[in-house]
C-alpha cells in the first residue's frame, strides 16, 4: 500500500439539515441528510483537492453506518478503517440554520457514540506513521477508549511529521470545560500543528488575545498555530513569523462546515509547502465556499472552485 497523504481520525455521523433555512428547529418541516462529523468532513475536503485520504472511525452496525461508508467512498475517501459496531447507533446531528451566524446544533450520541469506540490496539500504526499528514480533533479525546487511541496515533508519528490537532470544542460532548482543557494540554505537545477558532483557543489558553494565546501554545512544542477569525479571516504563527489574511465575503447560508473546509484546504497547503499567506488565503476561500451552501460534505470545494473565487476577489479589489 502506498502511504496516504492524509489520514483523519474520529467523529462521523449523519447531519440532518433543515430545508427551511432561517426557521427555528421546532418549526422545521423537512430535513436533508448529509455525511457529517468534522474529521469526516476534513477527509472529504482533502479528497476533493486530489489528496489520497482515509478515515479511521466507527459507526453503528445500522443503515446509517451503511450510508456513511457509501458516502465516503463516493467522495473518494478510503473507508478500510471504518467499521460498524453491533449494539451502537451511528450518531445523528440536527442543525438549525438561521443565517448569517445562528447555527445551533443538537447531538444524538448517547449513551456511547460509535466513533468514540476506536481502540488503540485496533489502529494500523504503521500506516498512521507513514501518512504524510494525520488530522485529529479535540472531540476524539473526550472519552475512552478513543482518547487512548488518538494519543497512540500521535505518539506513532515520526519527529517533525505533520500531525494536526483541531481544537474542535463541542461543549455538549464533554463532562466539563476543565476536563476538555486538561485533556487538550495532554495532546498539544504531541502535535506539530494546532488549529482552532478564537473561542476554542481562548477556552484552552485562558486568553482571547491571538498573539498571547499563540505564544503559549508554541511554547508547548507545536511549530505552527493557526487561529480562525470567522469572516475576519485567519492568522498563523510560528516561532519567527505571524501572518494574517482577511476573510472572503460571501452570503452565508450555513456556517457549520466552514471550518472543516478551511481545515482541508490548510492540509493541502501544508502538503504543498506553501507560504503561510498563500495557505491561509486559500483556506479562507475554501471555508467561504462551504459557508455559502447548506450542506457541509457536498460543499467541500475543488481546487478550481477555490481558485475561481480567489480570482473573483482579486478582480473586485
Amino acid at each position: 500500500m502506498s502511504r496516504f497523504d492524509v489520514i483523519a481520525i474520529g467523529r462521523v455521523g449523519i447531519d440532518l439539515y433543515p430545508l427551511q433555512v432561517g426557521v427555528h428547529l421546532e418549526d422545521v418541516e423537512s430535513f436533508v441528510r448529509y455525511l457529517g462529523g468534522s474529521p469526516a468532513n476534513v477527509a472529504v475536503a482533502t479528497a476533493r483537492l486530489g489528496r489520497s485520504t482515509a478515515l479511521v472511525t466507527r459507526t453503528g452496525d445500522d443503515a446509517f453506518g451503511t450510508f456513511v461508508r457509501a458516502a465516503l467512498a463516493g467522495y473518494g475517501v478510503d473507508d478500510r478503517w471504518v467499521a460498524g459496531l453491533p449494539g451502537h447507533a451511528t450518531p445523528v446531528v440536527f442543525c438549525e440554520a438561521i443565517p448569517p451566524d445562528h447555527c445551533r446544533i443538537w447531538y444524538y450520541r448517547e449513551p456511547d457514540a460509535a466513533d468514540l469506540q476506536i481502540r488503540a490496539d485496533e489502529l494500523d500504526l504503521d500506516a498512521i506513521a507513514e501518512a504524510r499528514l494525520v488530522w485529529i480533533t479535540l472531540t476524539g479525546l473526550s472519552r475512552e477508549p478513543s482518547l487512548g487511541a488518538h494519543l497512540a496515533a500521535l505518539d506513532a508519528r515520526p519527529q517533525g511529521a505533520l500531525s494536526v490537532l483541531d481544537l474542535d470544542y463541542r461543549a455538549q460532548l464533554w463532562e466539563s470545560l476543565d476536563e476538555a482543557r486538561a485533556t487538550a494540554w495532554r495532546a498539544i505537545p504531541r502535535a506539530r500543528v494546532l488549529v482552532g477558532n478564537l473561542e476554542e483557543v481562548g477556552l484552552v489558553t485562558g486568553t482571547r488575545d491571538p498573539d498571547t494565546a499563540a505564544r503559549m501554545l508554541l511554547e508547548q512544542g507545536p511549530s505552527l498555530v493557526v487561529i480562525k477569525l470567522g469572516d475576519r479571516g485567519a492568522v498563523a504563527y510560528t516561532a519567527s513569523e505571524a501572518v494574517r489574511v482577511p476573510g472572503v465575503a460571501v452570503t452565508v447560508v450555513n456556517g457549520m462546515g466552514a471550518g472543516d473546509g478551511f481545515g482541508g484546504a490548510m492540509c493541502h497547503g501544508l502538503l504543498e509547502g506553501w507560504s503561510l499567506e498563500r495557505m491561509l488565503t486559500y483556506a479562507c476561500a475554501a471555508g467561504a465556499i462551504v459557508a455559502s451552501q447548506l450542506g457541509c460534505a457536498p460543499a467541500m470545494p475543488t481546487d478550481a472552485e477555490i481558485e475561481a473565487l480567489l480570482a473573483e476577489v482579486a478582480a473586485r479589489a
